[in-house]
């Protein structure tokens, strides 16, 4: 009951903010002033998942304008692209699975500040005749172009594998970040990883397509997906970083406690129909709880999916130094701010 009357509050308090942009300084948590910034955030992925909405979610509900940030967005064919659009300087921020982040944090410069999704939303959708990780063995399975060691290639490998294969037992066929579902109704591939969307929407235009792998279920310990930035820009918009944080996490908060208002800020985001985003909704929140309303940089599961990393090969250089990578200062910061959220085994 205390957690639903701070959340009706917060949700009546950022009612009245609106979602437009402003130029004046705005009050901060603490009740100082704080000066307007302008920040580029790139996400993986060329169309909005469900899982990485929550930046369309804190602008909606106008969570980003409270903080005095106006904030752009680039979606990216893969979290490899936005790490190095990071890298180059042409991001502030970037959302990206923790894979391609580890790896390049290893090479020195990338900081993790927060999570978007932490639990893995995604699932192994396959044709009608694969009923279980055994009969890969020779099929299609649909990855990024040139997506070794991507997300998307890198769940795909944790499944052939699990089955004793290797990369000469299947075959590996690119396939544009949009076109995953299309790929799996024309027959061109047989498997593919989806969001739960995505699954969603496939099932429902083809009932022969069945989720043959329910990624979390399979690894509940594995971290999805990350914010980071180059540790020199943080060094210089730590408190950017810090209010860019506040929004992201009442975004969560928000999520979970406003379903109806959640599924249409998604629905809007992501293009997918209200009844699809309701079905994952149902998966992703209720059940899993694949938010962070807190801190969720949770160190076990980072370092239990370094491991996982280290089995595959990806971090050829060995593991990067996670206490000099992962940076919880300021997310620690906002949450200070907003007060920690307990009584509910998903909140984390």
């Amino acid at each position: 009951m205390r957690w639903m009357v701070l959340a009706l509050g917060t949700m009546l308090t950022f009612a009245a903010c609106g979602s437009s942009d402003t130029t004046s300084s705005s009050p901060s948590p603490g009740g100082g002033r704080v000066q307007p910034a302008s920040i580029k955030v790139s996400l993986p992925g060329l169309r909005v998942a469900f899982s990485q909405s929550d930046v369309a979610v804190a602008q909606a509900q106008g969570y980003f304008r409270q903080e005095a940030l106006t904030v752009s967005t680039e979606g990216l064919s893969s979290g490899v692209q936005t790490v190095q659009s990071v890298l180059s300087g042409d991001s502030d921020i970037g959302g990206s699975s923790i894979e391609p982040v580890l790896s390049g944090a290893a090479r020195g410069g990338l900081q993790i500040i927060g999570s978007y999704a932490d639990r893995l939303p995604v699932v192994m959708e396959a044709q009608s005749g694969i009923a279980r990780p055994a009969d890969l063995k020779g099929k299609a399975l649909g990855i990024q172009p040139n997506g070794v060691g991507a997300f998307r290639e890198i769940m795909t490998r944790m499944t052939y594998q699990s089955a004793g294969y290797s990369e000469s037992d299947i075959t590996y066929v690119g396939v544009p970040d949009t076109g995953y579902v299309s790929a799996l109704l024309t027959g061109k591939i047989d498997t593919a990883i989806l969001q739960v969307e995505q699954s969603v929407d496939a099932e429902a235009r083809d009932r022969s397509l069945h989720v043959l792998v329910d990624l979390y279920g399979e690894l509940p310990r594995y971290f999805y997906g990350t914010y980071f930035v180059r540790s020199d820009w943080l060094r210089t918009h730590r408190a950017v970083a810090v209010r860019f944080l506040t929004a992201i996490i009442r975004a969560h908060r928000f999520i979970y406690s406003n379903r109806a208002g959640a599924i249409a800020d998604i629905a809007r985001a992501t293009g997918f129909g209200a009844s699809e985003i309701s079905r994952a909704y149902d998966r992703l929140i209720v059940k899993d709880g694949v938010f962070p309303v807190n801190q969720g940089l949770q160190a076990d599961r980072i370092q239990f999916t370094v491991g996982k990393m280290r089995q595959l090969g990806l971090l050829p250089a060995g593991p990067p130094n996670l206490s000099a990578v992962v940076n919880r200062g300021p997310i620690n910061a906002a949450v200070q701010s907003l007060g920690v959220m307990k009584g509910d085994p998903r909140w984390h």
